[in-house]
């Protein structure tokens, strides 16, 4: 696994690196080729609460999951923990139904812009509605953009208020 660990506005020291690595590389074992996945982790604090988010993407999936609290140790854990319970549902879902492969790539490309604070460039590939709700879950997204995988067109799905998705299609 590649591993990318930075912090906002905090030096990250070798000892909380160590802990994030070993934590994070128990996820090895439920990847067919470790090492083409990208993990990133972003320390960050805001007043007295430590932030950890973590996003890895896989060759068929990403996974993303954020936790605050008062301790960076407990919070790597948590995060941890919440991305083992992304995994086993993803796993359960997908992996039960036969499927060789699921057709999904989506990298991403960070910058910052004066007014704009994050930007985020997104390459698709054709899904189905069913992959693209599971996908938008795994991020913990309200929303997702995904390539029809019937009609190549670009959509939008979005979690309505009352639970239901929507989505927005375009010619």
């Amino acid at each position: 696994m590649n591993f990318t660990i930075r912090g906002e506005r905090l030096e990250v020291t070798d000892a909380i690196k160590e802990y994030v690595t070993n934590k994070l590389s128990k996820f090895e074992k439920y990847f067919d080729n470790p090492e083409k996945v990208n993990v990133k982790v972003l320390f960050s604090v805001r007043g007295r609460e430590q932030k950890v988010e973590v996003t890895i993407n896989a060759q068929n999936y990403d996974l993303r999951a954020e936790v605050s609290h008062n301790d960076m140790y407990a919070a790597i854990d948590l995060v941890v923990d919440k991305l083992e319970t992304q995994m086993r549902k993803f796993k359960s879902k997908f992996m039960s139904r036969d499927r060789v492969s699921i057709v999904y790539d989506m990298d991403y490309e960070e910058e910052e812009v004066e007014d704009v604070v994050k930007r985020k460039k997104v390459y698709l590939k054709p899904m189905d509605e069913e992959e693209a709700i599971v996908q938008m879950e795994l991020l913990g997204h309200t929303f997702y953009i995904y390539r029809d995988i019937e009609t190549e067109n670009v959509n939008v799905l979005y979690k309505r208020y009352d639970g239901t998705y929507g989505v927005i299609e375009t010619n």
